[in-house]
This record gives structure tokens, C-alpha cells and sequence, in this order.
């Protein structure tokens, strides 16, 4: 089983985006992140610890100006934590090793796919490509990827 973990090399490899996303709780602007159109098949692991967290089979374009998912690929890698911020009551979502900040989910998603939207942003993500999965170690999770055309 491989070992996932926030360390001190990979938080100084962050942009100062990434950084402030993840270690800071921010948000990047909407519109503006790297994946939010990105619809090659493959898996979405945290940019700090490399724990798989979303699968490109469980994207869909919501429209609100992040990636969206309808749920991650590992429950278990996944927290939800009650976010007061903003004069606001949400559902914050970080990763569970790493300890990221990576979004938010909400209960507007597909019905047809569990109702949920999970709002990540892109500077939380690194994506491997299903060609690549094997290789970088991810090959466990090919069946919840769609083949490449």
C-alpha cells in the first residue's frame, strides 16, 4: 500500500497559488484553473501528497468555475469539515493525508450520480493520465478511468 504525507519537499515545490490554496484555504479564481476544462481520462491526486482523490470518469461541467466531481475515488482520502467562513455555513473538503485545502461540495450535483458537487480547485490537483497510471503507481485505479478513445 503506498504511504501518502504532506512533506516539507513538497510544500517548497508549490507555486505560491498552490500554496496559498492549499495551505492557506484559498480559492483560485473561477474561470482560471488549469483542469476546469481538462477531459482526458485519467486520476486527480492531491498536488502535496499524491493521493488519489478524483477519477476523470466522475467530472462534469457544472458551470460554476472549478472542476466538479460527483464523488472521489477513495472515500477514505477524502474529509468534510464544517467552513463558517465568509458569513457563510459550507461543507469544506481536504485531502486526508496532506491535509490540503482543495474545495468545497454542495448538494446540487446530478441526482442521477448521488447529488453531489464537489467544487475543487485546480491548483489543489495534479493529473495523471491513464496512459501514465501505471507507471506512477495509480494503476489500481484504471478501472474507474474510461478508456482513451
Amino acid at each position: 500500500m503506498p504511504s501518502y504525507e504532506k512533506t516539507e519537499e513538497a510544500i517548497a515545490r508549490l507555486t505560491p497559488e498552490q500554496f496559498h490554496v492549499t495551505q492557506r484555504s484559498g480559492t483560485e479564481r473561477p474561470g482560471s484553473g488549469e483542469y476546469l476544462y481538462n477531459k482526458k481520462p485519467g486520476i486527480y491526486v492531491d498536488i502535496v501528497s499524491g493521493e488519489p482523490l478524483f477519477a476523470s470518469s466522475d467530472k462534469y461541467e457544472s458551470g460554476c468555475g472549478w472542476p466538479s466531481f460527483t464523488k472521489p475515488i477513495e472515500a477514505a482520502n477524502v474529509n468534510n469539515l464544517v467552513d463558517r467562513t465568509h458569513g457563510m455555513i459550507r461543507t469544506e473538503v481536504r485531502s486526508a493525508h496532506g491535509d490540503s485545502h482543495l474545495g468545497h461540495v454542495f448538494e446540487d450535483g446530478p441526482l442521477d450520480r448521488g447529488g453531489l458537487r464537489y467544487c475543487i480547485n485546480s491548483a489543489s490537483l495534479r493529473f495523471v493520465a491513464r496512459e501514465d497510471m501505471e507507471e506512477e503507481g495509480y494503476g489500481d485505479y484504471l478501472d474507474q478511468v474510461e478508456e482513451i478513445d
